[in-house]
This record gives C-alpha cells, sequence and structure tokens, in this order.
C-alpha cells in the first residue's frame, strides 16, 4: 500500500535516491526545501512534491507532518561554516532540529521517524563535534519515543560512495592537481563505504516493516580499506602515479587547522577527530534487512572515470 512520506533533506547526495525509489515504488512524497526551484530536475517523479520550507521552524514542521504516515530526517553537516564557535552549528542541525522534528511528528500524529545518524555516534565518548552531536540526537530521541507514541528506527552509515558523492569526487580532484604525490592526513583511518543505492534501500525497507521499530542499523560495505588505499584506489581509476605520504599525527593536526579557514573546507579539526575512530560496523546492518551488499570496487572506477576524464565535468 503507498505510504505519504515526508522527507527532510531530500535534494541532498542521498536524498535524492531515497527520493527517487519513494517515487518509483508509487508513495506519495513531499520534500521540503529552502528553495524548490533549484531542483527542478526531480520534478519528472509524479508522485514528488518539492514545497518550499523552513525545516527549523517548529511551526512549520507540524503543519507539513500533517497528514503524513512517515517522516524522514536526512538533514546533516561534516563541518561547521565559521571556525571558533565551537559545536555551534553542529547541535543546531543534528540535534535541536532533530529535536524539533520529533515533536512535530508525535504533535501532528506521524507514525514513524526514520532518523539518518552517523556511524560511532556516541554524545559522551564521540571524538568530534559531529559524533557527540549525533550521538545527543540518538538520546532524545530514544528518550521522547519511550512511551511508544511515535515508532523510530536509526540508522549509522560509514562514508558513503556514489557518483554525487562528495568524499571519492573530492579526493579525485586533489588527486588531478598533485604532481607525483600526495600528502595525506588520518593515512590509516578505516573505512567501509557504502553504496548510497544500498542506504537508500535501507530506508525503503523500514518504512512499515514492524519488526524494524526501535531498532539502529549500521550501515556498511563489505570492503574494509584505509584511508590511504582509499586514495590509491581513486588514482588508479584515473589512471594516475600518485605516491601517498602518510603525515605524523601531529602535522595532520596541524594541516586540519590550517584547512578550517579554507572556503569549502576540504578537511577541517572536527573531521579529523572523527576519523581518529575507524567507521567500520559491527554488525552487517543491510544483511539484516535483506539487501546484499555493493562493493565499492565495482562501482567507484566507473563514475570516477566518467566524471573526470574523458567528459571533463569536474575540474
Amino acid at each position: 500500500m503507498p505510504l505519504s512520506v515526508c522527507v527532510l533533506g531530500g535534494t541532498g547526495f542521498v536524498g535524492r535516491s531515497l527520493v527517487a525509489k519513494l517515487g518509483a515504488a508509487g508513495h506519495r512524497v513531499e520534500v521540503l526545501t529552502r528553495d524548490p526551484a533549484r531542483h527542478r530536475e526531480l520534478y519528472v517523479l509524479p508522485t514528488v512534491r518539492f514545497v518550499r520550507a523552513d525545516v527549523h521552524d517548529a511551526a512549520t514542521l507540524e503543519r507539513r507532518f500533517a497528514g503524513h504516515d512517515v517522516v524522514v530526517n536526512l538533514v546533516g553537516i561534516l563541518n561547521e561554516r565559521r571556525p571558533g564557535h565551537g559545536d555551534r552549528e553542529f547541535r543546531r542541525v543534528h540535534t535541536e532540529l532533530p529535536a524539533r522534528v520529533v515533536a512535530a511528528c508525535r504533535a501532528a500524529g506521524v507514525r514513524r521517524y526514520l532518523h539518518m545518524s552517523g556511524l560511532k555516534a556516541d554524545a559522551a565518548r564521540g571524538p568530534s563535534h559531529y559524533l557527540r552531536t549525533k550521538g545527543l540526537a540518538e538520546e532524545h530521541l530514544r528518550s521522547a519515543c519511550a512511551d511508544g507514541g511515535l515508532e523510530y528506527v536509526v540508522f549509522q552509515p560509514s562514508v558513503v560512495f556514489g557518483p554525487r558523492d562528495q568524499f571519492f569526487n573530492k579526493f579525485a580532484s586533489i588527486l588531478r592537481r598533485v604532481p607525483g604525490f600526495l600528502p595525506l592526513a588520518c593515512a590509516d583511518a578505516r573505512f567501509a563505504p557504502v553504496y548510497v543505492e544500498d542506504v537508500a534501500e535501507a530506508f525503503v525497507r523500514c518504512l512499515d516493516r514492524r519488526d524494524v521499530v526501535g531498532r539502529t542499523f549500521q550501515l556498511c560495505g563489505p570492503e574494509v580499506l584505509t584511508l590511504r588505499e582509499i586514495v590509491e584506489s581513486a588514482a588508479r581509476a584515473l589512471g594516475l602515479t600518485r605516491h601517498v605520504v602518510p603525515l605524523p599525527r601531529a602535522v595532520a593536526r596541524m594541516q586540519a587547522a590550517l584547512m578550517d579557514y579554507v572556503p569549502g573546507k576540504p578537511f577541517s579539526t572536527d573531521n579529523y577527530l572523527s576519523a581518529t575512530v575507524d567507521s567500520v560496523c559491527d554488525c552487517d546492518g543491510l544483511g539484516q534487512l535483506g539487501i546484499e551488499r555493493t562493493a565499492m570496487s565495482a562501482v567507484v572506477p566507473r563514475y570516477l572515470r566518467a566524471n573526470f576524464t574523458a567528459s571533463g565535468l569536474r575540474s
């Protein structure tokens, strides 16, 4: 039976894949966005509508959620826009917004809430603002829903890859610019990259299943690699010969501190701190949902070559 689903963050990287899957399955989807006109290429989906809304306004959320069966929150940031403000923006996006969303869901009579968190999120022990604020949101969610008034499911992905990602594509862009060698911070950090379509499918499978309520699903791909191995694989995909030079921890921390002030923040102190914890799953959440994990090596080389070689779409 088609469901009515409201999505926050539906025009982002994971959101685009999820909205496409929901629309293809015939679900009625409402995507809340600051600027619907920027995403006209997504208007081809007949059961999907884009609505201008301030997702940080509690009254707006309650009004927009009314009549929906499920609310999905994919909103998140990797860095604060301005350094020197502690975790203010992380708290606003990762902790305060989810709290408003949960309250609005309950007030509007929404049945289920699907929440995007992050792998190794931990309010008390997370080494970075990113991981601590993600953990705080999970703690609040479990407390607010302890009475069973709102069903919820939490998703914790490792780094997500796909044609529009900001991870492999970022490194590919850097590799094309550097001559011969690349100094790399956190070279030994371990990741289990997960395919964006697998992440989106996990959300779809949790729309109405009873056995997933109150559970947390760690989402990882089948390959565990160090950051150095990931960067080297990107270089091979592009036919580049690059020597990766791991930076000592103190130098890496210094590099991150300098990058805090670079527009676009290709790397930051908070990224460095997050990378001190391996982004590797303790259990196979995709397998628990009946999803076969897609290997990075089967997908990434193809889209990196398409994005960076013959087409010249990226520079």
